[in-house]
């Protein structure tokens, strides 16, 4: 969809704007984050495991909706980045749990900033809607999208 498709006055549906931010969104972090050697995939790893939860592969795999193979080699590159480690998780030894090295803590740190320009570019608080209350929306629908998702593989 162009620019010009998208300030006209049609009616676009929600799905499609959706789709639309999360692809900007991507295209952006991957230019910015090319100096840090990660991809936008990889730095929401990162955020996952910042929060001490003890995630394993496939918990992250399925939180994302991405293959686990799509994972293991995310995982594995930043494995090798020196950014995050495996550690056997002592109540299922079959598990690892993993974990935020010092380096992926610091590259986490310094890759927010990048999340909080493209934030602060797209979102104008003097604009349309106070920033908060559109991330107050917008948690809503991703907890009912969560759910709905939750009801669809269990029902």
């Amino acid at each position: 969809m162009s620019l010009e498709e998208l300030t006209d006055e049609n009616e676009i549906p929600f799905c499609k704007l959706i789709s639309i931010i999360a692809k900007g969104q991507a295209i952006y972090l991957k230019h910015h984050l090319e100096d840090y050697g990660i991809n936008p995939t990889q730095l929401y790893i990162l955020f996952e495991l910042s929060d001490p939860c003890n995630l394993n592969q496939e918990e992250i795999s399925k939180m994302f909706n991405i293959n686990k193979g799509s994972v293991a080699r995310s995982f594995k590159k930043l494995e090798e980045m020196g950014l995050v480690v495996r550690e056997i998780d002592e109540n299922n030894r079959r598990q690892n749990k993993l974990l935020l090295t010092e380096k992926g803590k610091e590259t986490l740190n310094k890759t927010e900033k990048i999340m909080q320009d493209w934030e602060d570019k797209v979102i104008v608080d003097e604009g349309f809607v106070e920033k908060n209350l559109l991330k107050k929306v917008l948690k809503e629908i991703a907890i009912k999208s969560i759910e709905l998702n939750q009801g669809e593989c269990n029902g």
